[in-house]
């Protein structure tokens, strides 16, 4: 489905501000971002992931799963975060900005998944389309629908979701709760939205 000029210009207006804040926290001078009359929706809660990617490589990845701050503060927590906080990555440096790709995705509310089994889970999910969230007492872990480009099969794809919240990959119990959402997303490479509904 094709998104609008307005989905379009909110996506840019997003990566703008996501690379300011990324650029700021590097003392790295960045052009303004200019906001116009009209932009409200910035100033309402949303909930956001930043991705970086580099050499066409994970560079960095930190989010949100719920909407609760505004949206223009949610982006730029998320983007430093991600350039400087992610646990799985050195701190990016200033002279890899050029390198660096920044993708914004905004996110869907979360909708609970009912299921009789893990068999019946797995028959639910929509490969391509679905973020998941899984959680099973403190353990929680989230995989964006971009991950299925990576895990297509949903049998993979959720036995690394399980790894990631530092359980077995065979784990299953009945207190295992699962979580779909879905994302608008905006790559700074085409600036071009996928948007995956459902």
């Amino acid at each position: 489905m094709m998104e609008s000029i307005e989905q379009r210009k909110q996506g840019a207006i997003l990566l703008q501000i996501a690379r300011q804040a990324i650029n700021q926290a590097l003392r790295v001078s960045h052009p303004a971002v200019k906001l116009e009359a009209g932009m409200d929706w910035l100033y309402l809660p949303g909930a956001t992931f930043v991705t970086l990617m580099q050499h066409g490589e994970l560079r960095g990845c930190i989010g949100s799963l719920q909407a609760c701050d505004p949206l223009i503060e949610d982006v730029n927590r998320n983007a430093v975060s991600a350039a400087l906080r992610d646990p799985r990555f050195m701190p990016l440096m200033a002279d890899e900005l050029d390198s660096v790709r920044v993708e914004v995705s905004l996110l869907s509310g979360l909708q609970p998944v009912n299921f009789t089994s893990e068999s019946d889970a797995l028959a639910q999910l929509r490969p391509a389309i679905d973020g998941l969230v899984l959680e099973y007492g403190a353990h929680r872990s989230t995989f964006l629908p971009q991950v299925w480009e990576t895990l297509p099969d949903p049998v993979q794809f959720l036995a690394k979701l399980k790894s990631k919240a530092r359980l077995p990959e065979s784990f299953w119990d009945e207190e295992v709760r699962l979580s779909r959402y879905t994302v608008s997303k905006w790559r700074e490479t085409d600036q071009e939205q996928e948007v995956a509904y459902g």
